[in-house]
């Protein structure tokens, strides 16, 4: 009943999408390498559906902790469970109005036997027209803007408003600084194709490793920070995972 575990839930039930994608997606190319078009765009639509609601979700979790700090007697009003939940419903929401235009546009300019093909399962080799990638950097571009000001607002008003310096202030505003290192980290992903084809022409030979460790980098890494910022920070994830750590340690 509390909104911000459940915009906390919202970010690890993204993770677990994007990483239990990542893992399919590196069995599939070491098994077979190539997959059917249609599978691949179905894959690739959902890993990207959740990976673009997690700067959201930061965003909106950022403005939870401001109005937890700078309005603690409406914090009950304004950040109840089902606006959470509504917040929730527009951010998938704009994560599809922003995949719908790259099927459309797949659909009209690709002819039918590219569905039924097998390629590598990658973005740009299902998605491969010059309107796709004009449309990704005008709406990431414009996405990072916001989420990073929303993170800038939040910070400084919390700093500004919390003069009395205590625990709870502290703490709120060292969350929203953890928030903007998972956003740069989760940042990485929109330059991975830059970075993998610059080390690919560095390196031919090595191109199975420099995908592999681009996909730690990219993709695990950040997703590690959400259970360091909620899971060992807050007390009451810390309470009962001492409590349940001390209940298996009792059973063995």
């Amino acid at each position: 009943m509390n909104s911000r575990y459940i915009l906390y839930i919202h970010l690890v039930i993204n993770d677990i999408i994007l990483l239990t994608l990542l893992t399919l997606f590196y069995v599939l190319s070491a098994a077979v390498f190539t997959i059917n078009v249609s599978l691949c765009m179905i894959l690739i639509l959902i890993g990207f559906a959740a990976n673009l609601g997690n700067p959201m979700t930061l965003a909106i979790m950022a403005i939870e902790c401001y109005v937890a700090v700078c309005f603690p007697l409406r914090h009950a009003q304004i950040c109840t469970v089902k606006k959470t939940y509504i917040v929730i419903s527009f951010i998938w929401l704009i994560s599809a109005l922003y995949l719908l235009p790259d099927v459309f546009i797949a659909l009209v300019k690709e002819p039918l036997d590219f569905f039924h093909s097998r390629v590598f399962c990658a973005r740009p080799y299902i998605f491969r027209h010059s309107q796709v990638a004009e449309k990704d950097t005008i709406f990431n571009a414009l996405l990072m803007v916001i989420v990073w000001l929303t993170l800038f607002y939040a910070y400084v008003r919390i700093v500004f408003t919390a003069k009395s310096a205590s625990a709870h202030s502290r703490k709120a505003r060292n969350t929203v600084l953890l928030h903007s290192f998972q956003l740069m980290l989760s940042m990485l992903s929109y330059v991975y194709f830059a970075i993998y084809y610059g080390l690919v022409s560095l390196f031919p030979e090595s191109v199975h490793a420099i995908r592999f460790a681009l996909g730690i980098l990219v993709n695990v890494i950040p997703r590690l920070i959400s259970p360091l910022v909620y899971g060992l920070r807050d007390n009451t994830f810390r309470k009962y995972l001492k409590q349940h750590l001390i209940c298996a340690k009792a059973i063995h």
